[in-house]
C-alpha cells in the first residue's frame, strides 16, 4: 500500500530572501551599466581634450641652450598632460616639419622656394582640465610671451566645436542617470515593501506582546543591510564580468578604461543597496506598525 505524498507547504508569512535579492542585484545592475557608461564617455571627453595640440613656433637660429631651456620651462607649466610620467612635450624641427608636408602633400616645396620657409617648433599636449576656451587663450597669451617664441597657434574652431559637442553629450547622460537613480530607488523600495506586506502580523503580534519599536524594527533593518549589501556585491560582480567581456569583443575599449572610477562605482552599487533597504525597511515597518487590524487585512 503506497504512501500518501506530503507536499510541503509554505510557511504562512515567510520572508521571500530570494526575489528580494534578485530584484535588488537587477536595479543596481542597470545602474551599474549606465554608471559604466558615463565612466567611460568622461574618459573618452579627457582623451579627446588631451589629444588636442597646441604648436608653439620659435624664432629663427635659436641656439641649442635656449632651445632646452625652453624644453625645461614647458614642461613644468601646470597644464601640460602628462602620459607615463613624461610630459607631453615634443621638439618639431623645421626639416621634420618639411618632410612631413612632403610626403602629405607629394611635393617637393623646398625645391620650388630654394629654402625651407618653416619654423621649429614645440608640440604641446594641454591637460584636459584646462582644455575649454578660456584657458586655451590663457595659455596661447602665456606662451606667446616666452622668449625665443615666434607665434602660437591652436585649432580654435575644433576646440570650441568638441567642448560644445561634449558638454551637451555629458548634460544628455546626466539627465538619464538622474531619472534612471530614481527609478531604480522607487523599484528597490516598492520590492523591499512588498516583501515586508507578509510580515505584517509578525510586526502587529510583537506589538501585541508588548515589545517596543526599536526592538521590532532591528530584525528586519539588519535583514534589509545585509541584502543590500549582498545584492551590491552581486551586482558588482556581475558587472566586471560584463566589462571584462566587452573588453574581449572590443579591445580598444580599454583605453578608456578608469580604475579608480570603477572602483568608485562599485563601492557605490554597495553603498546604495544597504541604504536604500534600511531606508525602505524602516519606512515599512513603521507603516505597518501603525496600521488598525482592520487595514493589515
Amino acid at each position: 500500500m503506497s504512501q500518501p505524498r506530503t507536499t510541503r507547504k509554505k510557511k504562512l508569512g515567510s520572508y521571500p530572501y530570494t526575489m528580494v535579492v534578485f530584484s535588488i542585484t537587477l536595479a543596481l545592475l542597470v545602474i551599474g551599466l549606465f554608471g559604466l557608461l558615463l565612466i567611460h564617455a568622461h574618459k573618452m571627453s579627457n582623451l579627446v581634450k588631451e589629444n588636442l595640440e597646441m604648436q608653439v613656433y620659435l624664432e629663427r637660429n635659436l641656439p641649442e641652450t635656449q632651445l632646452l631651456r625652453l624644453q625645461q620651462d614647458f614642461a613644468h607649466k601646470p597644464y601640460i598632460a602628462y602620459k607615463n610620467g613624461q610630459a607631453q612635450v615634443r621638439f618639431l624641427s623645421k626639416e621634420e616639419g618639411a618632410k612631413q608636408l612632403i610626403d602629405q602633400t607629394g611635393e617637393d616645396f623646398q625645391r620650388f622656394l630654394g629654402d625651407n620657409p618653416l619654423r621649429d617648433a614645440y608640440l604641446l599636449k594641454i591637460n584636459s582640465e584646462y582644455g575649454d576656451a578660456q584657458n586655451l587663450a590663457r595659455i596661447k597669451q602665456e606662451l606667446g610671451q616666452e622668449p625665443g617664441v615666434f607665434e602660437v597657434e591652436y585649432v580654435e574652431s575644433l576646440i570650441t566645436s568638441v567642448n560644445e559637442n561634449l558638454r551637451n553629450v555629458s548634460l544628455v547622460l546626466l539627465g538619464f542617470a538622474a531619472v534612471l537613480t530614481f527609478v531604480v530607488v522607487v523599484l528597490i523600495n516598492n520590492t523591499i515593501k512588498l516583501a515586508m506586506f507578509s510580515q505584517r502580523f509578525l510586526i502587529r503580534s510583537m506589538q501585541l506582546v508588548g515589545a517596543t519599536q526599536s526592538f521590532i524594527q532591528w530584525p528586519f533593518l539588519r535583514r534589509a543591510v545585509w541584502q543590500g549589501l549582498m545584492s551590491g556585491i552581486l551586482a558588482g560582480l556581475l558587472l566586471v564580468a560584463l566589462l571584462q567581456y566587452a573588453y574581449l569583443q572590443l579591445e580598444e575599449l580599454r583605453l578608456l578604461r578608469d580604475e579608480r572610477l570603477i572602483g568608485a562605482l562599485l563601492a557605490l552599487l554597495v553603498v546604495l543597496g544597504m541604504g536604500i533597504g534600511f531606508l525602505s525597511s524602516w519606512r515599512a515597518v513603521r507603516k505597518y506598525s501603525g496600521m488598525s487590524l482592520d487595514d493589515l487585512y
